[in-house]
């Protein structure tokens, strides 16, 4: 039997507003997508992500949709939500700058892409390559001219899928990602220029 692909699941996408809260919280599970994450590992410090994991994470991930913040994208196969990629100004994602490997490579503006969550059932079908295009569109919708990742490269035998929540270099390749810098030995950080 031929593999299903992302292609193959008409896949749609929408902005994560609080009309599609709801999703999120059926995508995420009561899991929060990871050891009760909700996508906050990134927005703030790991003394406060360590307190607030569960439910306090949740609320805060909920308190930013409801400003009017959009932190990212869903994918849906039909009205199933499948996919999640956070997307936003780098500037939204302090814990990048307190990273030894993942600190600014220079000045310029950067949309970045911090974090995939995939439903078990459709993982390795090219949903994260899609999601990738999708935020690429919506960053440049907003002005944006760099979008820039932090994929991981995870050699032969790879990683288990919740290790690779930031994605894998040959997704960021196949969407037209370059490698501008690499501090460490299996994490490069990628831009996609939008001209």
């Amino acid at each position: 039997m031929a593999p299903v692909l992302a292609a193959d699941l008409h896949l749609s996408f929408s902005l994560l507003t609080p009309e599609r809260w709801d999703d999120l919280e059926k995508l995420f599970g009561p899991r929060g997508a990871f050891g009760g994450c909700w996508c906050m590992w990134w927005r703030v410090k790991r003394s406060e992500f360590e307190k607030m994991q569960g439910e306090g994470n949740r609320q805060a991930m909920k308190s930013i949709i409801e400003s009017g913040e959009v932190p990212g994208i869903l994918a849906y196969a039909g009205d199933q939500p499948v996919g999640w990629c956070s997307i936003a100004p780098r500037h939204h994602f302090p814990a990048l700058e307190r990273s030894r490997t993942l600190k600014a490579v220079d000045d310029l503006d950067v949309w970045s892409v911090v974090c995939f969550f995939v439903a078990k059932g459709y993982r390795r079908h090219g949903i994260t390559v899609s999601l990738l295009q999708a935020a690429i569109d919506y960053a440049k919708e907003h002005g944006a001219q760099i979008v820039e990742g932090y994929p991981v490269e995870t050699g032969e035998g790879g990683s288990p899928d919740p290790f690779v929540y930031t994605g894998l270099v040959s997704a960021y390749t196949k969407v037209g990602f370059e490698e501008v810098l690499r501090r460490s030995p299996k994490r490069p950080i990628m831009r996609y220029y939008i001209k």
